[in-house]
């Protein structure tokens, strides 16, 4: 990796951090200081429902603690301009179109998508966009979705993960702009990080079932695909991801029983990087990082209300 590689951490300034997002970002900023790369916090913070930003202060604060330092601080609220010139593209092409299916819909049709949404079956595929005389695609109130190109993209990650899917079949067509004007994650993901030219997406393999999309998108859009590595997931008992979704404990609570080195050393033991949960900084793990030391497997660690214990 040279000087001109970009990774980017990006998490959803939706709640504080939590194990698996203090995880992830250090595998992130590792991955791309051991290589003598750049690294960005890119902060998600696109849906207006859930997005504050308390949360986003607390986020910042949280990686800070942790020992993460940043080449650069941004966030995708920022780079509306940039998303309304990809969907004017994908415009031009034909590529959208307004969808009022709703989720209800969605699930009586009862197709499964890889990721275990429910599968858009493309019902409103043929509908098409006012003309831009009429506004376009800024004159529908409806969510958008792209019409993407048929067929099977090959694609493996650098763990040799298989990425390869076809997004049609698998998923249907994405929602690139929601009801309430928010631009969708996979456009924003795929935009953002062109624009801030990452070349190396490092991430959970939770994610790793939205990849094909986002490919699909960039070969659209005619930005660059970036090398993919996706990492292990920190899970709960019950097999469900270590989240604040799940009610996994949160930083402030983390923070209040470790000091900083305390629980790098926690989590990088969690990932087969370091020998036992002593404490470490992230700096003195820069040196000794291999992928090849990170566990292939997901780690299952449960809060027993004093501490985080590794099963």
């Amino acid at each position: 990796m040279s000087q001109t590689d970009v990774g980017r951490f990006a998490p959803t300034t939706s709640g504080p951090a939590h194990p698996g997002t203090l995880l992830a970002g250090l595998l992130c900023w590792l991955d791309a200081r051991s290589r003598g790369g750049r690294v960005l916090l890119r902060l998600e913070d696109l849906d207006p429902e859930r997005c504050r930003p308390e949360h986003e202060a607390a986020m910042v604060a949280s990686l800070d603690w942790l020992g993460l330092e940043w080449d650069g601080v941004v966030r995708q609220s920022d780079c509306a301009d940039a998303h309304a010139a990809a969907l004017d593209r994908l415009a031009d092409q034909g590529r959208l179109y307004p969808c009022d299916c709703s989720r209800s819909d969605l699930r009586a049709h009862g197709e499964r998508a890889r990721d275990g949404s429910f599968r858009y079956p493309g019902t409103c595929r043929t509908r098409a966009l006012p003309p831009a005389s009429r506004g376009g695609w800024r004159a529908v109130d409806a969510p958008l979705r792209v019409r993407l190109p048929e067929g099977r993209i090959e694609l493996l990650d650098e763990s040799g993960l298989d990425l390869g899917a076809d997004p049609v079949r698998d998923g249907g067509d994405p929602i690139v702009r929601r009801r309430d004007g928010a631009i969708a994650y996979q456009l924003a993901s795929v935009v953002d990080d062109d624009a801030f030219g990452v070349t190396r997406v490092v991430r959970g393999r939770d994610l790793a079932p939205s990849t094909a999309v986002q490919v699909a998108l960039q070969r659209l859009l005619g930005l660059r695909t970036p090398a993919y590595r996706h990492h292990l997931l920190l899970l709960e008992r019950r097999g469900d991801k270590l989240a604040k979704l799940h009610g996994a404990v949160g930083a402030t609570v983390l923070r209040s029983v470790y000091d900083a080195r305390e629980l790098c050393g926690v989590l990088a033991a969690a990932a087969g990087l370091w020998p036992e949960p002593a404490p470490v900084t992230p700096g003195e793990l820069v040196a000794d990082f291999d992928w090849r030391r990170v566990r292939a497997d997901d780690r299952i660690m449960h809060w027993d209300g004093a501490r985080l214990v590794a099963d």
